[in-house]
């Protein structure tokens, strides 16, 4: 009986040790996305990809908030997505998210599309950024947006027709139609509730079918860096206004004062910047002249009299100029609030008269000090002028000539003219001498 529980236990923990251990879960990657599509918001996405990739994790989760965007960002972030060698699932997220224009063509693009409730998805109709656009370049413009959401769609299995109508139409649903139109996968509360609902899902991608193990999976933050914070900060439009008034005032102070050194270190920097923002939004030309005009008509009110005619012709300027500064409509998020608008040129206008006007009443002002500053003040003889002696002045003993015949000692006379250190002086009237 011994031999026989030895024996027994023995091929118990053969078993055990045999028995495979559960491995752990692949990690998953996360990436959030909000704001604008702009060129930083495409080297985020192929970073977060590439770095995926690198860290081997089995997905890339992109929470995605966004009102939409440019084209070009938007197509650049799609065709990495479409090649990317690992699934990257698009989440639109938090509660009361939403992927409008540009974020429609991202979420379909994803192998995985989930949306968090009370999220919408809708409103990609595409918008000419450039201006000027006729009808028949934007029919143009708008076959070809519902040409490429069409194979995208296709692409991923979802509702090519609805994705039409969101080009064409400006159609927008909420994330319970969405998942009825098969125009998303699933709805999800969170990643957790997001990982356990794809688990054992498969999904095609350019290196083959990949089925997603992520119950419990464990996700890794993928963190933006500094440059790339600063870079997205620049790109926002209102940043961008703000940079470009700034600059422009922290030069014109400088060019008024030269040697002040301080504003026109600040200016030069923030106008770089306003121009490396530039380069990526789409603005309007007109608008940037407008705002350029104003301010030389700010200039001009200081240096000719018009009763406010000039200074309010700027103000109308710079607002007007304001408004057209960025070529797109207000669902694109490309646009400048209205708050930051009034604050901007009210602030602009009334520094920029203040300052300038201060200016030229000290340019104005007569010296009070140098030999120009003596003509008109007031003299006490030191000793009978006879017509030459000396007078005191401002504290400082003068050559002086009495014009008109001569003064007696610690009589009053005025300055009335300086050649070379002699001072030319009369008698003031109604002066005596001293007591």
């Amino acid at each position: 009986m011994r031999r026989v529980a030895g024996a027994l236990a023995g091929l118990v923990l053969s078993l055990i040790a045999a028995a495979p251990v559960a491995a752990e879960p692949t990690p998953v990657s996360l990436i959030h996305i909000d704001g604008v599509i702009n060129p930083v918001t495409m080297r985020l996405v192929e970073l977060a990809i590439d770095r995926a990739q690198a860290q081997r994790s089995q997905a890339l989760i992109i929470e995605l908030d966004t009102p939409g965007g440019l084209e070009r960002s938007m197509r650049g972030i799609v065709q990495r997505m479409l090649n990317a060698e690992l699934p990257v699932i698009v989440y639109v997220a938090p509660t009361g998210a939403r992927a409008a224009s540009a974020g429609v063509f991202i979420t379909m693009a994803a192998h995985v599309a989930a949306m968090a409730p009370a999220t919408n998805i809708g409103a990609a109709h595409p918008v000419a950024l450039s201006g000027g656009v006729d009808k028949e370049s934007m029919k143009k413009i708008e076959n070809d947006a519902a040409a490429f959401i069409r194979t995208v769609a296709l692409e991923r299995g979802r509702n090519a027709d609805w994705a039409e109508k969101a080009v064409r139409q400006s159609v927008s649903i909420t994330e319970r139609e969405a998942v009825q139109l098969k125009v998303v996968d699933l709805i999800a509360a969170s990643v957790p509730e997001l990982l356990d609902k794809i688990d054992g899902r498969t999904v095609k991608t350019i290196k083959g079918p990949r089925t997603l193990a992520t119950r419990g999976a464990p996700v890794k933050p993928i963190e933006v860096g500094f440059r790339d914070r600063v870079l997205n900060v620049i790109t926002d439009p209102n940043v961008a206004y703000i940079l470009m008034m700034l600059g422009t005032i922290g030069l014109l102070a400088e060019l008024y004062n030269p040697g002040a050194i301080f504003p026109g270190v600040i200016g030069a920097i923030s106008i770089i910047l306003a121009f490396f923002a530039f380069q990526s939004l789409p603005i309007n030309y007109a608008g940037l002249l407008l705002i350029l005009l104003g301010l030389v008509l700010l200039i001009a009110e200081i240096k000719f009299v018009s009763h406010g005619v000039l200074a309010i012709g700027g103000v109308v300027a710079m607002g007007l100029g304001s408004l057209m500064l960025f070529d797109a409509p207000e669902a694109s998020g490309l646009r400048i609030s209205w708050g930051v608008i009034i604050a901007t040129v009210g602030t602009t206008a009334g520094l920029f008269l203040f300052v300038i006007t201060a200016g030229v009443r000290a340019f104005a002002r007569r010296p009070l000090l140098g030999v120009s500053g003596l003509v008109g003040e007031t003299a006490v003889a030191r000793g009978p002028l006879a017509p030459e002696g000396q007078v005191a002045v401002h504290g400082e003993i003068w050559r002086a000539v009495a014009e008109g015949g001569s003064v007696e000692d610690g009589a009053v006379v005025r300055v009335v003219d300086v050649q070379g250190l002699t001072l030319k002086v009369v008698k003031a009237s109604g002066a005596g001498g001293a007591p």
